[in-house]
């Protein structure tokens, strides 16, 4: 009798984390983060929690990892639609698409929620969410301080959103724009 393995045909430890994380990220979406088990996880993975054990690690690597991988396809979508733009119009243009992005993503909105999900300090630490920053910066200013204001302020717009997005934006145009306006 056949068996049937969930990895044939890959490498066995990309394929098992690759299923666990978009197990683990459906899951989320679903029960939220403080109710998401290892359990729960191996039950829909069909496998054992001692395999999620070994292919992805415990339940705070698992979701790291399941943030880090949410926030890396937020950034490339941003990343591809400022690729074009410079100065005032790239920070402009990445900073509202940023937000939208992730003011409609599931497991974003579930980290404004949760007690136990890693905010502001896993994402002003994150190498893809300072890459994004650089990005928006344009490649010709590695300025570190300007990036870490610039994740911070744009965190505090997340955080605590202004309430009418024409104000929003004239917020974000008026104090992200300016600050990063081409020197000349």
């Amino acid at each position: 009798m056949a068996r049937n393995d969930w990895l044939v045909g890959r490498d066995r430890r990309s394929a098992a984390a690759e299923r666990i994380y978009a197990a683990a990220a459906d899951l989320i979406s679903h029960v939220g983060y403080d109710e998401f088990t290892i359990e729960s996880l191996a039950e829909t993975v069909h496998c054992s929690p001692a395999t999620i054990y070994r292919h992805a690690g415990g339940k705070a690597a698992i979701r790291d990892a399941v943030v880090a991988l949410q926030a890396s396809r937020i950034v490339d979508t941003v990343r591809e639609a400022i690729k074009d733009l410079t100065g005032r119009e790239r920070v402009v243009t990445a900073t509202i698409l940023a937000l939208q992005r992730l003011r409609s993503d599931p497991l974003a909105q579930l980290m404004q929620t949760a007690p136990t999900v890693p905010r502001s300090e896993w994402l002003t630490n994150s190498p893809a969410v300072t890459a994004l920053a650089y990005d928006m910066l344009g490649s010709d200013n590695a300025d570190p301080l300007a990036a870490q204001w610039l994740i911070r302020a744009f965190l505090a717009l997340w955080w605590w959103p202004v309430r009418d997005p024409a104000d929003e934006r004239a917020l974000v145009e008026r104090f992200f724009g300016r600050s990063y306006e081409d020197p000349g």
